[in-house]
């Protein structure tokens, strides 16, 4: 299917940028371009549109393709799966096997034979806005295939294995939060309030507390002897 190789050329392009034009039922992507007179914002969203256009009209194109030809209400998530191995033979991410001694090498210093692979990254986006096309254009989200559990787990294995095969992490960086300004100074100040209030209230007890001494006092009627 040559349409699907040239959506596949796309995925593998800088960016993972998709974009096409429908010309005689088939399908051709190319790189997207950005109007030089657009701002960035809306320079990227109209991108990011035409791209989940474009992948929408691919993925209707590989069903018309599908033998026996397949309908978008009788796809399920076993058949997105089936899409998305399909797509791995247009790979172009080396992914390293257990037994190749550059596994786990994130820039392995020679050729080998391990397989290409669709890279986890872009099938996840490519995922992604398939999910949000399919809901556009009328689908149900509880009956959304792209949104299906296998293919959730599917992706998190593509990306497990595929970060151990090429030494590489697909973890998302923490925002390391900034440290509170005048903490320690903050710190100091209460201790420093504590102390005061320890200093205070002896000197109120000190000053206010008077020895009491006891006398006993006579029973009543009893003659008292002054010395």
């Amino acid at each position: 299917m040559d349409s699907i190789q040239e959506f596949m050329d796309t995925c593998n392009s800088a960016g993972n940028t998709f974009t096409s034009t429908t010309t005689n039922n088939n399908t051709t992507l190319a790189a997207g371009t950005s109007g030089s007179s657009s701002s960035p914002s809306t320079t990227s969203s109209s991108r990011y549109e035409n791209q989940k256009r474009r992948d929408w009209n691919t993925f209707g194109q590989y069903l018309k393709n599908h033998r026996p030809p397949l309908s978008l209400s009788r796809c399920s998530g076993a058949h997105v799966l089936e899409f998305l191995r399909y797509l791995d033979q247009f790979g172009k991410t080396k992914v390293h096997t257990p037994i190749c001694p550059f596994y786990g090498h994130p820039n392995p210093p020679a050729p080998c034979p391990c397989p290409l692979r669709q890279a986890w990254g872009s099938l996840d986006a490519l995922i992604g806005r398939l999910r949000a096309a399919f809901e556009e254009n009328g689908g149900k989200p509880e009956a959304n295939p792209f949104g299906a559990r296998a293919v959730r787990l599917y992706l998190r294995e593509v990306r497990d294995l595929q970060s151990k095969a090429r030494g590489i992490s697909y973890e998302k960086k923490k925002r390391k939060r900034p440290p509170p300004q005048n903490h320690h100074h903050h710190q100091q100040q209460q201790q420093q309030q504590q102390q005061s209030s320890i200093g205070i209230g002896v000197g109120v007890g000190v000053g206010v507390v008077v020895p009491h001494h006891h006398h006993h006092m006579p029973p009543p009627g009893a003659r008292t002897t002054h010395q």
